[in-house]
C-alpha cells in the first residue's frame, strides 16, 4: 500500500487485462478511509452502550460509557442515565447515517464519472463491464399446468391473522411508558446549528447544503414551504444578475 496524493492505492502490482493494457488501479481517498474508521468505532461503541443499557456492568464496558460521556455532565448515578443512554446511542446512529450518505454520494458520483469517461474512449469495454453473469437452473424446465395450481392454491387460501397472546404483553409495557414532549425547532435553533457549518457541504439525508439553511430565516412556522422557495428562487436570480453584471463588466473593461 503507497500513498499518491491525497489518495491511498491498495494494489501493489500492476494487474494487466486480455490485451496487455494496464487496468486502473483502485485508489481510496484519504477521507474515506477516515470516515469507515469513525463508522467502525462508532457502531462498536453503541454495541457497548447497548450491553450497559441491558445490564452489563463490567468495567470495560463502564470504562468505555464514561468514555462517551466525557466533556458533558452527565453521570452514571444519576437517575435519568437510560434516557441518556438511548439519546447518545441515537445521536451515534444519525452521525453513522450522515457519514454513509457521504460515501454513497461519492460512490455514485465517481461511478459516473468513470463511466462516462469509458463511454468516451472505449464503448465495447463500458458494456462489458456493464453485462452481468447469466443464472440458469440446471434442472427440467417446470409445467405450466403444476405452475399455475401451485400459485392458485396459494392465492386461493384464506389468510386468518393471529396475534398471539404477547402483543397483549407488549402492549401492557408500553403502556407506562409516558410520551415525549415536542419538539419545536425554531429559526433560530437551525441558525445556530448551521453557523460554523461549510456552506456547500450536505450531511443530511435530504441532500441539502448548508448554504440555504443559512438564509433559511423566515417570520412564521405557517406556509414556510412557499417562503423557502422564494427565497430559493430569488436567491438564484439574483446569482444569475451578479454573474451577468460580472461577466459584461469583465468584458468592457481594456
Amino acid at each position: 500500500m503507497r500513498v499518491i496524493g491525497r489518495g491511498i492505492v491498495k494494489n501493489k502490482k500492476k494487474s494487466f487485462g486480455a490485451n496487455g493494457r494496464v487496468l486502473d488501479k483502485v485508489v481510496i481517498p484519504a477521507w474515506r478511509i477516515r470516515i469507515e474508521e469513525l463508522i467502525a468505532k462508532a457502531r462498536a461503541l453503541i454495541g457497548r452502550l447497548i450491553c450497559f443499557r441491558s445490564g452489563n456492568t463490567r468495567p470495560r464496558i463502564v470504562r468505555t460509557v464514561r468514555m462517551a460521556f466525557a466533556g458533558t455532565n452527565v453521570s452514571l448515578s444519576q437517575p435519568d442515565i437510560m434516557q441518556k443512554l438511548t439519546e447518545r446511542i441515537d445521536d451515534l446512529k444519525q452521525r453513522i447515517a450522515a457519514w454513509g450518505k457521504r460515501i454513497r454520494r461519492y460512490t455514485e458520483r465517481s461511478t459516473r464519472f468513470n463511466q462516462n469517461r469509458l463511454f468516451q474512449s472505449d464503448q465495447k469495454r463500458l458494456y462489458k463491464s456493464l453485462e452481468r453473469p447469466i443464472v440458469s437452473g440446471t434442472g427440467p424446465a417446470p409445467n405450466q399446468a403444476d405452475m399455475v395450481a401451485f400459485w392458485r392454491s396459494l392465492w386461493s387460501e384464506p389468510v386468518n391473522h393471529n396475534e398471539g397472546p404477547w402483543t397483549e404483553v407488549v402492549a401492557s409495557q408500553c403502556a407506562s411508558i409516558t410520551p415525549m414532549d415536542p419538539v419545536i425547532i425554531t429559526p433560530d435553533d437551525v441558525a445556530e446549528a448551521v453557523r460554523r457549518a461549510p456552506n456547500w457541504k450536505s450531511p443530511g439525508l435530504d441532500g441539502l447544503h448548508h448554504y440555504w439553511l443559512k438564509g433559511f430565516m423566515y417570520n412564521s412556522v405557517p406556509n414556510c414551504k412557499d417562503r423557502q422557495l422564494d427565497l430559493v428562487l430569488s436567491a438564484c436570480s439574483d446569482v444569475r444578475v451578479t454573474g451577468a453584471d460580472e461577466a459584461l463588466t469583465s468584458r468592457r473593461s481594456p
